[in-house]
């Protein structure tokens, strides 16, 4: 297992996990470490990103490292990192193909790592894949809890356009799977957030580029198929939190400011379908919250942390030390 500094500086380390190849060449992706002060934390948290995405947010980790917890990122297979050049950014045909990276993300967390005690963190259509992920090995013990930030379990769009835009995507994904689809990020989100244009924050912006990557029918007919198999209903048997914001907006040329608001994806899609994740679901809005809530400006960013801090006391188990080593 080969571990260097990560782009992030000294405190992170960069971890390439080999994930065979696929119809493009070789995959991979990148399992980011950022160890507690104190070793020997028994609590971990694994976060998964978004759609155009990678993981960026220092201050994240800052929190978690703070609660006690070592923290960990996952940059998936054609993200960030992860990303290569013989590759089309973001692009998977199956949600599932995301499982095996994050099964050997686990297992380096707990098996090698030695911790007793995981959450796992998903962001948007991350928030999607780690309920999916969660679901499929229920029962095992491998995971304590899921925080799903603004989660994608619905397509943004009025139910007709919905319905048009993924039947237009499962027509084209076996011949076409990489067509591009006329649907798009606006680029008034990643402007807000950025601090080059009217944000706070740092990002690289050849892995989440202002402009976004193309949709492509085989990718959003995957989402979609993800979506659907949780509208069913899942058996995710941990607690559960997922948090909004409290209001969307649709950004268009008449429509520019899109601060305090959820600028990719409507909120009242997550509330209703939030419950369908399994037995134990705890909702909470932000007002003034953006769409990757921990983002968000102040004061909403520090209710963000606060209401997790409470959820993860509340819900998670208590860290237990480490075994004393034998004497003789």
């Amino acid at each position: 297992m080969e571990v260097t500094v990560d782009v992030l500086g000294p405190d992170y380390e960069a971890i390439e996990l080999p994930m065979g190849r696929d119809a493009e060449g070789e995959v991979v992706a990148t399992l980011v470490r950022r160890r507690g002060a104190e070793s020997g934390s028994r609590r971990a948290v694994l976060y998964l990103h978004g759609f155009v995405d990678y993981f960026f947010q220092r201050h994240l980790a800052d929190f978690y490292v703070d609660l006690g917890f070592d923290f960990y990122a996952l940059d998936l297979r054609k993200y960030g990192r992860s990303l290569r050049p013989h590759q089309t950014p973001n692009f998977v045909e199956s949600l599932s193909d995301y499982f095996p990276e994050i099964d050997e993300a686990v297992r380096i967390v707990r098996d090698v790592d030695g911790h007793g005690t995981l959450l796992l963190n998903g962001h948007s259509t991350g928030g999607l894949v780690a309920a999916l992920w969660a679901d499929r090995v229920k029962g095992k013990g491998l995971v304590d809890g899921l925080f799903l930030n603004s989660p994608f379990l619905d397509i943004a769009e009025p139910l007709v356009m919905r319905k048009a835009g993924a039947g237009l995507a499962r027509a084209l994904r076996s011949r076409f799977p990489k067509a591009k689809l006329p649907a798009g990020l606006s680029d008034r989100y990643p402007r807000s957030i950025h601090r080059d244009h009217e944000g706070e924050w740092d990002f690289d912006l050849a892995w989440k580029p202002i402009d976004g990557f193309p949709v492509r029918a085989a990718w959003l007919a995957a989402v979609r198929r993800g979506q659907l198999r949780l509208h069913r209903g899942l058996g995710v048997d941990v607690p559960v939190l997922v948090m909004t914001s409290t209001r969307s907006v649709r950004p268009t040329r008449k429509v520019l400011d899109v601060t305090g608001a959820d600028a990719v994806l409507d909120v009242e899609h997550m509330a209703r379908w939030a419950p369908r994740i399994g037995r134990h679901v705890t909702l909470v809005r932000i007002e003034g919250g953006l769409h990757d809530l921990v983002l968000s400006a102040e004061p909403a960013r520090t209710q963000v942390f606060e209401e997790l801090t409470r959820w993860t006391n509340a819900y998670l188990p208590a860290e237990t030390p480490s075994p004393a080593p034998e004497t003789d």
